[in-house]
């Protein structure tokens, strides 16, 4: 009987060790990418290249993300998840050097898109490992802290510009070294992760939508609302006479309150249910947009905002949480894909979708856009509720 309470606290000793290992990886991979985009765009600029062809340049990014996530589950089942994550790493190691050696505008489109190629393996197959390692009684828990860790790297990355600059290879050999280290942070603990490239019954990325179309709507949400308030909230500051200064705090106190309040919303899905949570999150992020006119010449706007960074980015942490208690094995992987395709999908679509509508109607346009999107997703989550 000692024997095996030995053996139990050794194997959950390894789980919290893996558990770590995983997360340790990715908060370093966020930290690259988050001191990529800037350093990137500052360049450009310091180039004369126009903010439209920026912008492109950017986009480049998600669409590799695009691109990729259909073969992560097939790349998994042929090479092994461990070892498809650890070249992911080396490679984009590799293609941070080319962006930094090559300094063009036009190369730079295909090396962007290769760069989210790349990396987006090592996201999704760390994602799902942290979900499979879970263990399902403190879930939301985890999942709430993995979400803070990563965004609060992609905070970090900009961070980083501030004591190394955005001249010469400096910055560029911060972003390669991130890289390696996330290699060798994955390396320490690839034994100890859990096979996630099952031989059995396969399920592709396109397979999976129909299993989950609810969870891939809150993910576009999701992402799409991220991406148009970072891109546009400036904008709708202007239109009301609020200083540069001022929507860049704002912004920061968005992006605060996703970072803190992730693990309180985790508790919570673990006290009622993810899908209970990130309905509440959706009707929250809905009730921020019609507050927003009324409340952003006010001082309430900032605890205001800050809420809403929280329960936005909420909805994809409720959704993750609810994808891995629905699935397993290869639907596992093919969900997590199918996630990031969505993701990219949502950052792509919905920001410039939100600047026609401002275009049209004015500033107004912003919050208007961003509520009916999230009304719809709420109105599809009590339709599908009374269906089952």
């Amino acid at each position: 009987m000692d024997l095996e309470l030995v053996d139990t606290r050794s194997d959950e000793t390894m789980q919290w060790a893996a558990i770590t290992g995983v997360i340790a990886t990715v908060s370093v991979f966020a930290i690259a990418q988050g001191l990529s985009y800037p350093l990137l765009s500052f360049i450009l600029q310091r180039q004369g290249v126009s903010p439209a062809m920026i912008g492109l340049s950017a986009a480049m990014t998600p669409i590799g993300f695009i691109v990729s996530s259909p073969i992560i589950p097939a790349l998994a089942r042929r090479f092994g998840a461990g070892r498809t994550a650890l070249t992911c790493a080396a490679l984009s190691a590799v293609v941070l050097a080319l962006i930094g050696w090559t300094q063009n505008v036009y190369l730079w489109f295909p090396l962007r898109l290769l760069i989210g190629a790349v990396t987006n393996p090592l996201y999704v197959l760390s994602e799902i490992w942290v979900i499979a390692l879970a263990p399902p009684a403190r879930r939301g828990r985890i999942m709430g802290l993995y979400s803070t860790i990563i965004s609060a790297g992609f905070a970090a990355g900009p961070l980083c510009l501030l004591a190394v600059g955005t001249q010469g290879w400096r910055p560029f050999l911060v972003g390669i070294a991130a890289f390696v280290l996330c290699g060798f942070c994955l390396a320490l603990v690839v034994r100890r992760l859990p096979r996630v490239d099952e031989a059995g019954h396969q399920v592709s990325v396109m397979g999976f939508m129909p299993l989950a179309w609810l969870l891939l709507s809150a993910v576009v949400v999701a992402a799409g609302f991220e991406q148009a308030v970072l891109a546009l909230l400036p904008v709708y500051g202007t239109h009301h006479g609020i200083a540069e200064a001022r929507m860049s705090a704002l912004l920061s106190v968005m992006i605060a309150g996703n970072i803190a309040m992730q693990v309180p919303l985790g508790l919570l899905a673990q006290r009622l249910t993810a899908r209970l949570v990130r309905f509440i999150c959706v009707l929250l992020t809905l009730f921020g947009c019609v507050l927003l006119p009324m409340l952003i010449e006010t001082p309430l706007i900032w605890p205001c905002v800050f809420v809403w960074g929280a329960v936005s980015y909420g909805i994809y942490t409720m959704s993750i949480i609810e994808l891995g208690e629905r699935f397993t094995g290869s639907a596992l992987v093919a969900g997590n894909a199918a996630f990031s395709l969505m993701w990219g999908v949502g950052g792509i679509l919905v920001p410039p979708l939100t600047g026609g509508v401002m275009d049209v109607l004015g500033a107004g346009g912003l919050p208007a856009t961003l509520g009916a999107i999230c009304a719809m997703l709420a109105g599809a989550t009590v339709v599908r509720r009374r269906v089952v």
